[in-house]
């Protein structure tokens, strides 16, 4: 058995296709969608990441603006940053690419952002909503694997989905997002991290098969139980001289020894990725919308 490929890219040029429409809808208003991307430091892997999401943008007609700062940039500065942004009405959204170096204080700079603006929902604001059933945004990369899932026509209720990382970017609101009665919900979740014990134990229990700790390969065929679907939100960089980089990326399962044994598989690179950077563009184009009717997602 070989697994079918889930394609990330091409399930996000549909999403971005019906976006467009939101979009022109808003330009008729007189309003476009604006996204505001802060980046600390010379980190090539975030970078690159901030370039994706401001290109996406671009390429729809939105305005998409990357304000980057050295390193050593101070937490006042960025702070009185952060209130600018949340007062100017060109931008409907505001992230702050993560990770921040040591010297910040992450969730301060992250609680400062406006919940209306809060397009990466991590504002405490926005969490507790996703946590009662009531999300104004979804958290991107979660939101990106169950639409994957769903456009795919993987069924999700009813499913035992085991996730491996409780990250609060990916594990954590990924299992509140499917445990929801909702569209791509209704699921059974298990939650594994590093007190888990024997993990094979749990990830062979998998009808679902998530990835997100961050270990290059780590899922191996052997810990898949057949006919699973297994979603890789790794990203990797691993040594490899055959490349011109130096090095190839990789995902947090073992592709060839896992595509043998699961029924669907999404691929590093080119899987969670790209639907992880359409559905920041989706709140951004949602989080406009609410400004466009003057409706704000704290009342």
């Amino acid at each position: 058995m070989s697994a079918i490929l889930l394609d990330g890219k091409a399930c996000a040029q549909v999403v971005r296709a019906e976006l467009k429409e939101g979009i022109q809808t808003l330009a008729g208003k007189g309003v476009q969608p604006g996204l505001a991307v802060i980046l600390v430091g010379d980190n090539p892997a975030s970078a690159s990441y901030v370039a994706s999401k401001t290109k996406a943008c671009t390429e729809l007609g939105m305005l998409g603006e990357t304000l980057s700062f050295p390193e050593g940039v101070s937490q006042d500065s960025l702070l009185c940053l952060v209130a600018k942004l949340n007062a100017d009405a060109r931008y409907h959204g505001i992230l702050i690419q993560l990770p921040l170096p040591s010297h910040l204080d992450s969730p301060a700079l992250l609680e400062a952002i406006a919940p209306e603006k809060d397009v990466d929902c991590l504002h405490p604001h926005n969490v507790g909503r996703l946590l009662l059933g009531r999300p104004v945004f979804a958290p991107c990369t979660p939101a990106g694997i169950i639409e994957l899932l769903v456009r795919n026509g993987i069924e999700v209720s009813g499913k035992h989905v085991v996730i491996v990382g409780r990250s609060n970017i990916v594990g954590k609101p990924l299992a509140v997002m499917l445990i929801q009665k909702a569209r791509g919900g209704n699921s059974t979740v298990t939650l594994c991290h590093t007190g888990s014990g024997d993990l094979s134990r749990y990830t062979r229990m998998a009808d679902i098969l998530v990835a997100a700790m961050g270990k290059a390969e780590f899922i191996r065929g052997e810990m898949i139980k057949p006919g699973a679907v297994v979603v890789d939100v790794g990203m990797n960089r691993i040594p490899d001289s055959a490349k011109r980089s130096g090095y190839r990326l990789v995902g947090d399962v073992h592709f060839d020894s896992a595509k043998e044994v699961a029924s669907a598989i999404t691929p590093v690179p080119g899987g969670v990725g790209p639907m992880t950077v359409t559905m920041l563009v989706a709140n951004t184009v949602k989080a406009a919308t609410l400004f466009a009717e003057g409706q704000r997602t704290h009342l």
